[in-house]
């Protein structure tokens, strides 16, 4: 099996990515192969930050169209695969854009947001994330949220939630829900990663399960290689099942040690709540350092000896599937 032939005629999708967006970065989409991507616009960032965000994404999408366009169904991504461009969704790592509004996600649909993270490590009036003291679980308002965003058709995120507030989620849903971009704790107890029973309980509601090859989540840390993610993600696979997993990096592409500083802060500004990162920045695993080494994922299932049909599920189809299933096209 040749992996360059193999990843070229594939759907290569991740789940998520925080760039530093730019046109380099996009770029990079291409040269790596991907054809579409999760950009996150909202993590820390309040009503009019996101909007404007947003509306940056808008200019990009005119300016670069070239390379990029914008994904509101499952035909987008199908289409940007044909025409060697790499097709870009919009998501949150947060719901705190819509504040106390409900009728916010309405807007942020008609935008193109089709991904939104319910909780981003702490306490939100929807629930509570994985970082917060005691988790309160999914409130009477987040309850509302998620009946809203089955409605519209938005991807319920549960990555940085807490682990009642996700049961609470995945309980409450209609719709598939994901992690989209988290590690096994099987391999490190950390507070981002997801329990055997966690990962089981998505898969067995019809959830998902995207791997993030994020080096803080695994236990190499920053020797972390392509191949541990392999690894990894055949874990995933012999748990939930080769239908269920997908690749979610979690890519920071480009940012500095004063966006990592934010991110690890409460609300942005608030208590430390991740530990400072050596160097203030996080270094990807070996062989996929950069967007634009993509295909070292693919190089690699190939070298594990992994069929050619798990590797185009893993690597774009399975999500395909789900994002099929929950935007309704």
């Amino acid at each position: 099996m040749d992996a360059n032939s193999l990843h070229e005629k594939s759907i290569i999708i991740d789940g998520l990515e925080i760039n530093r967006w730019s046109r380099e970065v996009f770029e990079d989409m291409r040269k790596g192969g991907l054809t579409a991507v999760n950009c996150t616009v909202a993590a820390w960032e309040g009503f009019r930050a996101t909007m404007d965000n947003v509306a940056r994404f808008k200019r990009w999408f005119r300016e670069y169209d070239d390379i990029i366009l914008q994904v509101y169904t499952t035909e987008d991504i199908v289409r940007a695969k044909r025409e060697n461009k790499t097709g870009l969704y919009l998501g949150w790592q947060n719901t705190y854009p819509i504040e106390d509004r409900l009728e916010y996600l309405d807007i942020f649909h008609g935008l193109g947001v089709r991904v939104m993270q319910l909780t981003y490590n702490t306490q939100n009036l929807v629930g509570s994330g994985c970082w917060e003291t005691r988790d309160s679980g999914l409130s009477d308002f987040g309850r509302d949220v998620v009946d809203r965003m089955n409605e519209l058709g938005i991807l319920v995120d549960l990555s940085h939630v807490g682990s009642r507030t996700s049961s609470d989620a995945i309980a409450h849903s209609k719709q598939p829900v994901a992690y989209t971009h988290c590690a096994p704790s099987h391999f490190l107890d950390h507070p981002r990663n997801k329990t055997d029973a966690q990962l089981k309980e998505i898969a067995d509601s019809g959830g998902f399960v995207g791997y993030a090859t994020y080096p803080p989540f695994m236990p190499q840390g920053p020797d972390s290689s392509v191949e541990h993610c392999v690894e990894a993600l055949e874990y995933l696979i012999n748990l939930v099942g080769e239908d269920t997993v997908g690749i979610g990096t979690d890519f920071t592409q480009g940012q500095d040690a004063a966006f990592f500083d934010w991110l690890s802060h409460d609300k942005g500004t608030g208590r430390q709540l991740i530990p400072p990162r050596p160097g203030g920045v996080t270094i990807m695993p070996k062989g996929l350092r950069t967007i634009g080494e993509f295909s070292g994922l693919t190089h690699a299932m190939v070298a594990a000896g992994w069929p050619e049909s798990r590797i185009e599920k893993v690597m774009g189809a399975n999500w395909m599937r789900v994002l099929k299933d929950v935007w309704g096209a």
